[in-house]
This record gives structure tokens, C-alpha cells and sequence, in this order.
């Protein structure tokens, strides 16, 4: 699939994927969720992929939301599809992925912005960055996962705040609340991405894996997080990273994933 709306660079087991519509401030629209579905699956196969990072282009913003001009004229019956499709083909798939996925927010991150960081394991913010859910501004609530992941990463009240207020919030509160896991000055967000990939990759692939399969089973209403658990960790005795793992340490060596 020729890719109009994002950029993907691979190196060093990093795969950068830039949303590239920074005229439109890097504004989700029907192409571009389409066209970071094929992305994603076509990387979820690519075996010299470790991590995933999404990224807006330019500096000023991650993602600033939605495409308003798509959903001015949706009825209640395709807003609803809308979202169901979004969250079935990006955000939830972002979510369950099998490698880790981080979020570089390099600017803005508003509305479905915010929420595509959200539904990435891991943010890193430049601590210029702007984050918010200003959907009822627009009449609207968030629709791809909004109000179900920003409380389970900030608490019920701070997420309430957020969402019924619309405010923005700058980096260093985002960080304060759970929001983000780490920030740092805008010339530095791609080395400290770089240097969380690295710390990511050193450790078992088959592992984590099976870890974030465990992880999501937890905040899955119909599934025994602890049981998950259980397989999971059964899963990994049957793995070359087992035995590599195991092996390098009775060695005094270190392990070669």
C-alpha cells in the first residue's frame, strides 16, 4: 500500500512511523487510520522490528485530533461506526499489539491525538508538548477509547477534570499524573526514545510478547487477568529466549536476543 499521509523509517530495530499532515496540524482522518492499520501489520510481521514509535512531523504538534471537516456531517448511526472501526483497526490493535509501541509527543496531542498516545504502551513527552480532551467544546465525546484509558492511567477524578472541562494540560502535569512516563526538551525527545528502545530490546522478545498479552488481559473485563497471567508465563518456558536467558545466566554470560 502506497502511504500518502505517514513516513516509516527503520533503524537500529526502531521503526519511526511519522504522521505527515502538518498543514492539518497531523489531524486523524479516514486515510490516515487506514493507512497506520497496514502500517502496524506490516510491521507486526517484521522480524528486525523490536519497537514501535509514533510521531506527528514538525514540531508543533503530535496529532491535534480528529479531521473535524469528516465528521461534521455524520449521522449518529456512522459516528458510531466511525468510532467502532477506529478502535477495532488502530487504537485497540495499538493497545494489544505485540511489541511495544511508544508514543513521541512532540507537540499538541489533543482529542484523538491524546488518545492514540493513550492507547501506545509507553509516552514520552517534549516538555513543550500540550495534551487535552477538548471534545465537548465540540459538542462531541471522545469515541476512540478516550473515556475508558485515561482513567485507568490517571484515576477516575483527575480524569473526569480533563475530560468534562476540555482544559489543556502542559507536560509537566501530564507527567505529574501518570500521563506521560517521562519528559525531556523537544532537540532531546528522539535520543531519549532511542535510549527506552534500547533498554526494551536488550531484554527477551518472545517475553514481552507474552508480558503485554498478560498486561492487557488484566483491564479485560471478561478475562481472569491472573489466570492470563498464568498461561503466559507458561508460554515462556517453551521459548528460545528461555533457554537463551536461562542458559546466559547459569554462564555468567549475557543473554543474545
Amino acid at each position: 500500500m502506497k502511504l500518502k499521509t505517514l513516513t516509516i523509517k527503520i533503524q537500529k530495530k526502531l521503526a519511526w512511523v511519522t504522521i505527515n499532515r502538518p498543514k492539518k496540524l497531523n489531524a486523524l482522518n479516514s486515510q490516515t487510520l487506514t493507512e497506520l492499520h497496514h502500517a502496524l501489520v506490516a510491521l507486526e510481521e517484521e522480524n528486525k522490528v523490536r519497537v514501535v514509535v509514533l510521531k506527528g512531523a514538525g514540531d508543533t504538534a503530535f496529532v491535534a485530533g480528529a479531521d473535524i471537516r469528516e465528521l461534521a456531517d455524520l449521522t449518529p448511526t456512522a459516528g458510531a461506526a466511525l468510532a467502532q472501526q477506529g478502535n477495532q483497526k488502530v487504537f485497540d490493535f495499538i493497545e494489544h499489539y505485540n511489541k511495544p509501541v511508544i508514543a513521541a509527543v512532540n507537540g499538541y496531542a489533543l482529542g484523538g491525538g491524546l488518545e492514540l498516545a493513550m492507547a501506545c504502551h509507553l509516552r514520552v513527552f517534549a516538555n513543550t508538548a500540550k495534551v487535552g480532551m477538548p471534545e465537548t467544546s465540540l459538542g462531541l465525546i471522545p469515541g476512540y477509547g478516550g473515556t475508558q484509558r485515561l482513567p485507568q492511567l490517571v484515576g477516575r477524578g483527575r480524569a473526569m477534570e480533563l475530560l468534562l472541562t476540555g482544559d489543556m494540560i502542559d507536560a509537566q502535569r501530564a507527567y505529574e499524573i501518570g500521563l506521560a512516563n517521562m519528559i525531556c526538551p523537544p532537540a532531546a525527545l528522539k535520543s531519549k526514545v532511542e535510549d527506552l528502545a534500547a533498554a526494551i530490546v536488550k531484554n527477551a522478545p518472545q517475553a514481552q510478547q507474552q508480558l503485554l498479552a498478560a498486561v492487557c488481559a488484566g483491564f479485560d473485563p471478561q478475562t481472569d487477568g491472573y489466570a492470563a497471567e498464568s498461561e503466559s508465563f507458561g508460554a515462556c518456558f517453551g521459548t528460545d529466549n528461555f533457554v537463551q536467558g536461562t542458559q546466559a545466566f547459569l554462564h555468567k554470560r549475557k543473554p543474545k536476543f
